[in-house]
């Protein structure tokens, strides 16, 4: 699959010390929203691809003794859905790990309501909502345990 980035160890995107996995598409809702470029991930985008297999990422989170949790973030996950399905059936269903999985998305849960029925299946995903607003107050996310950088945003356990 392809991600522009992965980070074996985080400590700022979840309570919990995770792997961070970077996907490589976006469809910029935040800038098309606000009318600027806003977005925190530019050079993110600007970035290169990664090509890497799923067993790969799942064995490098494997061997790693601190992490305990997936934060799948990036661009947009949900803008690489085919991708982002194959790796949560493969670590829940093939490697059968039920550590958390958390999904930053800009989406707001109306607009992909089919996404969040099919995340249903699976326990311990926790989805953050919610558009980046520039000069917006911070909130802290008790489910996440970290805050965030727009008021409007907030996390879900699905």
């Amino acid at each position: 699959m392809k991600v522009k980035q992965i980070i074996d160890e985080d400590f700022l995107n979840y309570k919990k010390a995770s792997m961070v996995i970077a996907f490589p598409s976006c469809s910029f809702k935040c800038d098309k929203e606000c009318g600027q470029q806003v977005c925190q991930n530019s050079a993110l985008a600007a970035a290169k691809d990664i090509e890497i297999s799923i067993d790969d990422i799942i064995e490098r989170y494997s061997n790693n003794v601190f992490t305990s949790a997936f934060v799948f973030g990036g661009l947009e996950p949900f803008d690489s859905l085919e991708d982002l399905k194959l790796l949560i059936i493969t670590i829940r269903v093939c490697y059968k790990i039920m550590d958390d999985i958390v999904i930053y998305t800009g989406y707001k849960p109306d607009e992909i309501p089919e996404i969040i029925q099919w995340l249903k299946r699976y326990e311990n995903i926790i989805v953050k909502f919610g558009r980046f607003i520039p000069n917006s107050e911070h909130r802290f996310d008790e489910i996440l345990g970290i805050e965030l950088s727009s008021n409007n945003q907030y996390a879900v356990k699905i």
